[in-house]
Order: structure tokens, then C-alpha cells, then sequence
């Protein structure tokens, strides 16, 4: 316990000195996107459908200074969204941004994850980035947070991947040891670790390493530091991983960047490769793809809470007689081309242009849709697994 306590407080002591992330206020909503924090379009990932209410409960776990928490305020108009985190520091920050833009459905609390348990009632949506691997018990923390997750709610989830963080790893254990007696000094460690960028040699692997994945962002001290003195790590590979998410007695919904985990997209080449991982189960096809491709710096999923009603829109009857909307998380609409979700530009072809145009009403089935346009229900299933419509059964 007095392990757990001292761990604790060095965490928000890093906080305190190096508030994170150092996104900066402005007197406006956040710009974009991320449709990870809009509660239907999340749902709708998990499920297949939009949620019957928008008047929900969000839960912002390890909020830091408050950017998750601003976008989850302004994504979604209709609910109420509580705000915790370990570092008072971050917390003010978290405090002036929302103020100054305008997200004002939210209450803070200085709490600790261990402490969720004294919030009160339960949360249909919890999101939690880039915390519980900093936890010294990430096991008791998840399965505190699953407690708090009402049933049919939704919990998304951000850790660390060992594999691509390895330079990373090597990183922060010379920094450490050429601190000795000063760890925990983390002004001292960030001076020392961009001392080392500095003198290692221009081919070096860690320096090509952050020159290539990680400098632009690394410039500010917070990210720096929250990088590379952390006091406190657990990194995961996909064994790891699916133990904490079984510790949690949460359902595993899926990866948010499912693009990554699509085996075709290693193996595609060779039929004959991609036939040998057919007998694979799920655990052991995403254990493949990363050692195949350790590039994977960290790990986003969804977990749920049964019950959770899910829809197959593989039948083409079902597909025909669903309402289509057009996704809140697309940007530079109405035009040919956007942005998704994900900041990624889309070029839309003519007739995906015209679909979504009709979807904007969000009252038309897919059927009455296409009694004037030439395409089928497979380009509507293909805007749909990207998120750029969601669907609903009439």
C-alpha cells in the first residue's frame, strides 16, 4: 500500500511540474474532430447502432488538463460529463480550458482512480487515455472504473504497446541512472535526457527514433517528460493486454484503429500466408500483426458492459429498411472532399458524394436512398465501417 501511495504521489508531482498535455486554451470550442469521444458515433462503432439516448453520464478518468474533457463536453451537447484527475495542477489547467471554451456541462474532481468509488451512480460512457498504465495497480484501476460503467455502456480505453516504445524504454532507464540520486528531480531529467539527444551521434537508433516519431511534439518540456521521466510505466503487448481487459469482466469491442489489425494488410501477398492464420483465434491474429509490424506505440479499444444490442446490417434486408445519418465527425461537409473522424482526408466519388447529401436529413431509409442513385448496398456498408454514416433500425 505505502508502495502504491509513494508511486502515486511521484505521478502527480510530474503532473504538477509539467501539466499534460500542454495543448493551448483558446476562447473557443476545440478544433476537428475525434470520434472516439462522441458518444453515437462510438456506439455506434461498438454496436452497429446509433444510442436511443444522447442524455447520458460521461466519465473523464485521468482527464490531465482537460482537452479530452473539452472535446467530450462539446461532441456531445446533451450530456453531463464528470472530469478526475491525481494532479491539482492539471486539474486548473483542465478548470480555465473548459471555462474559456464554453464547456460548461462538467464538474472537476481532485481523485484518484483507486477512488472512483466515490462518485456517485454510474456512467454510460468512460473514457480513460493514457492512465491506467501509469498506475501501479492498472488491474485494480480498470476493474474500479468497470464498476462505475452502467449496464449497456461503453468504456474506451488508451495503454502503452512495449513494442514500439522500446527506444522509448532504453531511453528513460539511461536517463534514470544518470541522474542516481537526483530520479524524481524531473526538471533534472528532462535536462539530462535532451543533453544525450543532443551528443549521441546523428545515426544513433534512439536519436533516428525520435527524430522520426516523436521530436515535433517532444519540443515542450510536458511532452518530453511525460515521455521520458515518467516515474511510473507499465507497457503491454497483446497477451498482456487482453489479461488486463479479462481482469476488468468487460466485454472487448474492438480496436478503434482497426485498419492496423486487418492481417490482409501484412499477408495480403500470399494466400498461402493468410490461410495459415485462418485456424488463428482473434488474440492470437493481433499477437501476429504486431510482431509482424512492431511499430504500434500504444493500444485503443472499446469495452462494454452487457447487455449490449448489436446489429448485423450483413442481411440486405435489414440494411434496406435502416434510417441513415450522416456522422457528426466529418469535417469540411458538404464537399467531395472531407475529413473523417480521424482527420483523414476521404475523396468521395460522385455517388457517395449524392448518398450522404440524402443522409443529411437523417429521416430516408438506405432503400428509399438508392431508388435514385447507382450504387449498391455494399458501398453503403463500406461508408458505414468508416464511420462516415451511421444507422439505425427503422
Amino acid at each position: 500500500m505505502k508502495d502504491k501511495l509513494n508511486i502515486s504521489s511521484a505521478v502527480e508531482g510530474l503532473y504538477d511540474i509539467f501539466p499534460f498535455p500542454p495543448d493551448p486554451l483558446v476562447d473557443e470550442p476545440p478544433p476537428g474532430y475525434n470520434w472516439r469521444w462522441s458518444w453515437p458515433v462510438a456506439y455506434s462503432f461498438c454496436t452497429g447502432q446509433t444510442p436511443k439516448q444522447q442524455d447520458i453520464r460521461i466519465l473523464d478518468a485521468g482527464c490531465g488538463t482537460g482537452s479530452s474533457t473539452d472535446y467530450l463536453v462539446h461532441l456531445n451537447p446533451e450530456a453531463s460529463v464528470v472530469a478526475i484527475d491525481l494532479s491539482s495542477g492539471a486539474l486548473e489547467v483542465a478548470k480555465e480550458r473548459c471555462q474559456r471554451s464554453g464547456a460548461s456541462r462538467v464538474e472537476f474532481h481532485h481523485l484518484s482512480i483507486y477512488d472512483v468509488c466515490n462518485l456517485e451512480g454510474e456512467f454510460d460512457f468512460i473514457n480513460s487515455v493514457g492512465v491506467l498504465h501509469h498506475l501501479p495497480d492498472p488491474i485494480k484501476g480498470i476493474q474500479n472504473l468497470a464498476l462505475k460503467l452502467a449496464p449497456g455502456g461503453i468504456m474506451h480505453i488508451f495503454v502503452y504497446a512495449e513494442l514500439g516504445r522500446w527506444e522509448i524504454r532504453l531511453m528513460q532507464q539511461a536517463i534514470a541512472m544518470l541522474q542516481g540520486n537526483k530520479r524524481g528531480n524531473y526538471k533534472d531529467g528532462v535536462k539530462i535526457g535532451r543533453q544525450l539527444f543532443a551528443s549521441l551521434p546523428e545515426n544513433n537508433r534512439l536519436v533516428k527514433y525520435e527524430q522520426e516519431r516523436w521530436a515535433f511534439e517532444n519540443k515542450r518540456d510536458e511532452c518530453f517528460a511525460d515521455m521520458y521521466v515518467h516515474p511510473q510505466e507499465i507497457d503491454y503487448n497483446i497477451d498482456t493486454l487482453f489479461e488486463l481487459i479479462e481482469a476488468s469482466g468487460l466485454e472487448f469491442l474492438g480496436f478503434s484503429n482497426w485498419e492496423y489489425w486487418d492481417i490482409k494488410r501484412l499477408l495480403g501477398k500470399s494466400p498461402e500466408l493468410i490461410d495459415r492464420t485462418i485456424d488463428l483465434n482473434d488474440q492470437e491474429r493481433y499477437r501476429l500483426i504486431e510482431l509482424l509490424d512492431p511499430q504500434i506505440s500504444h493500444y485503443e479499444f472499446f469495452l462494454g458492459r452487457p447487455p449490449l444490442d448489436r446489429v448485423d446490417w450483413s442481411d440486405d434486408q435489414v440494411l434496406s429498411t435502416a434510417i441513415s445519418q450522416l456522422s457528426p465527425c466529418i469535417q469540411g461537409w458538404p464537399s467531395e472532399n472531407i475529413f473523417d473522424g480521424d482527420y483523414k482526408l476521404v475523396n468521395l466519388s460522385r455517388e457517395e458524394y449524392e448518398f450522404l447529401q440524402a443522409c443529411d436529413e437523417g429521416t430516408k431509409t438506405v432503400g428509399e436512398i438508392l431508388t435514385n442513385l447507382p450504387i449498391g448496398l455494399e458501398t453503403v456498408r463500406s461508408l458505414q465501417s468508416r464511420l462516415l454514416i451511421l444507422l439505425n433500425p427503422s
